[in-house]
């Protein structure tokens, strides 16, 4: 059979082969909202892009396929599912996917990591907000206060590292309580919780929204963060085809990804009610994570840090061995049957990639450091401008044609995530130059430096526009 031709190196052994005719479930559970996953779940299934890929030859000649669905908010009920026989893969962070290794462990079961879907080997992608009227500017103004954060969650062991860093007792100088997203959002606009830590969209989304200010990346905490997929052990030993037509059908959502970010940002939009605008934050180009598909070191040490701060919570008696719990068989498995390079990608850093002109000018962009995009309303397309000062020059102009505006996005100079321009800092040079920055002192700090100022989003654009 050509696929398991592809399979070399699986151990298949000890493998019992599907019988002739037999029905095969593969159950997958997927996080909708938590739109990294996108590639792992929610695409694969609006798609239909898993049925291109299920062998149906060899043993397989005659087999039946029960795909099931199952959406979950958060990977720790996903884990129970799992662990229960309901499910065969599951899509969560770093964090909540140690928790399902130990979990299995602890039921006398396996799982295995099988997959990286998107990441960040800085950090970002975590968050920590705070009401939009709020006077907090950094974490270090949160000593004393309550910040909730969804427990056993990648945000929440985030969390416990930044408070870690102030020299924070966790339990003495700070109120951590347990709050999803759903409820932290209306806890935060009714001014309940000083703060909030979340993962991926809501430190970005609420922002959006108008009712949240984004205080902390998790880029500042310098520790690796990712979303992931996992399999149970004994099913992937049994159908180890399916386990690699599962990643070929991530593969490719991950492609459809790249080449068109604002389609798939709008169909994101339409399942899972997080905006089109956010979804292309993580999912356009130069985004605030990197799509990537591939066990980096970085991806592998999120892991070991996740099993150790389980470890502190008393959430796990023993450790596990990253060295069979993580299992990159399978992706390169993947990787070799849809004629990818995948030692290639693993030494690949870059963000997704910017190949582009500029909207005003035409020209190619070719440095990255002060990109900014515009969203126009109505435009299938995000337009990209080299400089912010140019983009802001020509948001003004938009404006005054009477163009709605979706959103105006800015590259951080320091961390190159993308962020939006309304709630981002900028301070100019000795050139009037703009630089982009998530936090006011992070500004602040760059424009002594150079000799500017620091400004708001209404500021810069007054500045942009009177330059022009």
């Amino acid at each position: 059979m050509l696929l398991r031709a592809a399979l070399a190196g699986l151990v298949l052994a000890s493998l019992t082969l599907p019988a002739q005719a037999e029905t095969i479930r593969i159950a997958i559970g997927t996080q909708d909202t938590t739109i990294n996953c996108a590639a792992g779940g929610l695409l694969i299934r609006e798609l239909g892009l898993l049925d291109k890929y299920l062998p149906h030859d060899g043993a397989y000649k005659d087999a039946q396929y029960d795909i099931q669905w199952k959406n979950f908010t958060s990977g720790a009920p996903l884990t129970n599912e799992m662990v229960a026989g309901k499910l065969d893969f599951g899509a969560m962070a770093d964090f909540p996917g140690a928790f399902n290794g130990v979990a299995f462990e602890t039921a006398g079961k396996h799982s295995l990591f099988i997959s990286v879907l998107s990441g960040s080997t800085r950090g970002s992608g975590n968050g920590i907000v705070v009401p939009s009227a709020s006077g907090v500017q950094s974490l270090a103004e949160l000593k004393g206060k309550t910040i909730s954060v969804p427990f056993a969650s990648t945000a929440h062991g985030m969390l416990l590292r930044a408070v870690a860093a102030q020299g924070w007792d966790p339990l003495k100088d700070v109120n951590i309580i347990a709050q999803p997203p759903e409820v932290a959002g209306s806890a935060l606009q009714a001014g309940k919780i000083d703060a909030h830590a979340d993962f991926v969209p809501f430190a970005e989304l609420f922002p959006s929204r108008g009712f949240a200010r984004k205080i902390y990346d998790g880029a500042q905490a310098g520790a690796p963060t990712f979303h992931g997929a996992l399999v149970d052990q004994a099913y992937a030993r049994k159908y180890p085809e399916i386990v690699v037509a599962y990643l070929r059908a991530s593969i490719e959502a991950n492609q459809l990804l790249s080449a068109e970010p604002e389609k798939y940002s709008e169909l994101i939009a339409k399942v899972t009610g997080v905006d089109a605008e956010v979804n292309y934050l993580f999912h356009g180009p130069l985004g605030v994570q990197t799509r990537d598909l591939t066990w980096k070191p970085e991806y592998r040490q999120a892991v070991g840090t996740a099993i150790d701060t389980l470890k502190l919570l008393k959430k796990a008696d023993r450790g596990l061995d990253l060295n069979t719990f993580i299992d990159d068989q399978y992706i390169r498995a993947a990787f070799k049957a849809s004629n990818l390079d995948y030692t290639a990608q693993l030494a690949n850093y870059a963000q997704t990639p910017l190949s582009t002109t500029d909207a005003l000018t035409g020209k190619a962009i070719s440095d990255f450091s002060r990109v900014a995009e515009i969203w126009v309303r109505g435009e299938p397309k995000v337009r990209h401008y080299a400089s912010a000062q140019s983009a802001f020059a020509a948001l003004a102009s938009l404006k005054q044609e009477g163009k709605g505006i979706r959103a105006v996005y800015a590259q951080a100079s320091d961390s190159g995530i993308k962020l939006l321009a309304e709630q981002a800092w900028f301070a100019s040079d000795a050139k009037g130059q703009l630089s982009a920055f998530l936090l006011k002192g992070q500004a602040q700090q760059f424009a002594t430096a150079q000799g500017g100022k620091v400004l708001d989003f209404s500021e810069a654009t007054i500045q942009a526009v009177a330059a022009r």
